[in-house]
């Protein structure tokens, strides 16, 4: 659930959605982490008895906690993970693909078990640039006794300082195309209305198709292999310097809502 969180903060793929007019989506924009609406399903997990469990991951997965990389089938940016248990209220995941690792998440649990914070740093860009960030979780479900306070259910109750190179992005439009791209060197071209387009630089080699609708709304479907995984409905306000953005996950069946400001 947080990787879902993150990538759909940080993802070109959930605001590279073009303006229904040639020329209102052209600059940089930025997204407010101030103004966001995050999922409400919870994280949930199992740190006991030398394994660790995360029942809410898309799809579920169990791995020895251990400290050393180990696979995990089914998911689109990674294969593979590692849980390390630092002390009684702090492990650190490393997850990657093909032998490298991409993405590392440091949570700790204050001392009285109720908030959790975790801070993560995504290398997985193409360019090598990262993206960093900071996010907090309340406690919804209490640890199953004798279990590591890490255990339980927790909802994701804010994000902070995120890094500029997972909140901005660039658009170029003509009447009839739009380009991206990220700080991240996440890009494409797509024409209004046409077929799917491989966003360059996504590990997961999603596909992205834009719509406009009326002429300050527009819809972004994405896809891999064929399958929808996320649709964002977007609406410029009337000023042309606000986005409003709506994510669905299909995959994990979350829906995020945020806004960007128009540098």
């Amino acid at each position: 659930m947080r990787r879902s969180i993150i990538a759909s903060l940080s993802f070109a793929t959930l605001l590279a959605t073009p303006a229904a007019a040639a020329g209102i989506l052209d600059g940089t924009w930025k997204i407010d982490l101030g103004a966001t609406q995050l999922p409400k399903k919870p994280d949930v997990f199992l740190l006991d008895k030398g394994s660790f469990t995360c029942s809410s991951c898309t799809p579920a997965y169990t791995i020895k906690a251990d400290g050393a990389m180990h696979p995990v089938a089914g998911h689109d940016y990674i294969d593979a993970t590692s849980i390390k248990v630092v002390d009684p209220h702090t492990f650190v995941e490393t997850s990657g693909k093909g032998g490298k690792a991409l993405y590392k998440t440091t949570s700790t649990v204050s001392a009285d078990g109720k908030t959790l914070t975790y801070e993560f740093v995504d290398t997985s860009a193409p360019n090598g640039v990262a993206v960093t960030g900071k996010g907090i979780e309340t406690r919804v479900a209490p640890a199953p006794a004798g279990a590591h306070i890490a255990s339980g259910s927790w909802r994701t109750s804010s994000m902070t300082g995120m890094s500029d190179s997972g909140l901005k992005i660039s658009f170029t439009t003509t009447p009839d195309t739009i380009s991206m791209v990220t700080p991240t060197a996440q890009s494409y071209t797509a024409h209004f209305g046409g077929p799917a387009v491989p966003i360059k630089g996504d590990p997961a080699m999603t596909m992205a198709a834009v719509t406009k609708v009326g002429t300050h709304g527009f819809v972004e479907t994405d896809t891999r292999k064929g399958k929808v995984v996320s649709v964002a409905t977007i609406t410029i306000a009337p000023d042309d310097k606000t986005m409003n953005v709506v994510v669905k996950d299909m995959k994990a069946g979350t829906t995020t809502t945020y806004k960007a400001i128009k540098e």
